[in-house]
């Protein structure tokens, strides 16, 4: 197997939640490589999240938006970057129910910058051969569509059926990557990735939205009957995969990260209550709090992924049950005054 090594990396959207997680792997892991973070500071970018990096001298942050073309280019030249990873993107469904508009902007526009730009300098420009470069495009389990009970999880193989504006706007950003890659040779690889948790997640989100209302002995609101599942991967496990695809996944392939299991919302609901009750009681069980409300519009059932060409060919696993991994966010939480 042919491992590639990054020297320049720029990783986009690397202030936000996956992102940042990946940029303390990188720099923890590679000793040479040399991060340059890219990132607009949006509702789910914060600098905070870079704080205390491993050796942060090798880190450079520039505030700016990935479709900034001639920002974009420049730091490739200045930089010299070998290495691109495309997390920046507008990611909240019910934010692209409300207001598609920033979403086909900064996940389409943004992305046809960002690989236009390396086609540019890579090959155009003649300094980097296609072995010596990666564009890695961070996908979802979402572009896929949604899955009945009964249905078999999602493979590498399986069509693309995005069915909010979140999901169409990253089905169309990866079509976009496929065909960079297919027409120009650009190395592209994509990884597709279940619900993460963990540690400095956006507020929104489900699983930091339950422990906040425990905290504050507020309604959890639960959308429809609870019963919607979904695959959940601790971020550091999908980091780890998505370092094992840039450096030794085949370009143009692409590979799915998912944790194992697909529990419904109201048992996960149910699992970080009954650790709040043990960690920080109140008299009464935090699920008492657990208040059903109108279900969102277009609210797919279930996503669950399989992972076996990640496991084959990367030598891949989830290493975080779920359960620990529960533990280990609602502590941070409970440390963190970032609620």
């Amino acid at each position: 197997m042919t491992i590639f090594t990054p020297q320049s990396a720029l990783i986009t959207g690397g202030a936000g939640f996956i992102g940042s997680h990946f940029v303390r792997l990188w720099l923890a892991m590679l000793p040479n490589v040399r991060i340059v973070t890219l990132d607009k500071l949006t509702y789910s970018g914060s600098l905070e999240r870079l704080d205390h990096l491993p050796d942060p001298s090798r880190h450079t942050f520039i505030h700016g938006d990935v479709g900034d073309a001639a920002l974009v280019r420049r730091i490739l030249y200045e930089h010299q970057v070998d290495t691109i990873v495309h997390f920046a993107a507008e990611i909240h469904v019910d934010r692209s129910i409300s207001g598609p508009a920033p979403f086909i902007q900064s996940n389409i526009v943004g992305t046809f910058t960002l690989l236009d730009a390396a086609r540019e300098f890579w090959l155009r420009g003649h300094h980097r051969e296609p072995t010596g470069c990666r564009y890695h495009q961070i996908s979802t389990d979402e572009v896929f569509g949604a899955l009945g009970n009964e249905d078999r999880p999602f493979t590498e193989a399986s069509p693309y059926h995005p069915n909010s504006p979140y999901s169409a706007s990253k089905a169309a950003a990866d079509h976009l990557a496929w065909a960079y890659h297919h027409t120009y040779g650009l190395p592209v690889t994509f990884s597709h990735c279940s619900n993460n948790y963990g540690p400095a997640q956006q507020k929104e989100a489900f699983i930091p939205t339950v422990i906040r209302a425990c905290v504050q002995q507020r309604p959890i609101p639960l959308y429809g009957d609870g019963g919607n599942r979904r695959d959940w991967l601790f971020v550091e496990d999908h980091c780890h995969g998505i370092d094992r695809v840039i450096r030794r996944g085949r370009p143009g392939e692409r590979y799915l990260f998912g944790g194992g299991g697909d529990p419904t919302n109201l048992e996960v609901a149910r699992q970080i209550c009954a650790i709040m009750d043990r960690l920080r009681p109140v008299g009464t069980p935090h699920a008492g709090l657990i208040a059903r409300v109108p279900d969102r519009p277009g609210h797919d059932w279930r996503y669950a992924v399989d992972d076996a060409k990640a496991r084959a060919e990367l030598d891949w696993q989830p290493g975080i049950p779920f359960v620990a991994g529960l533990e280990t966010t609602v502590g941070w939480y409970l440390e963190n005054s970032t609620l």
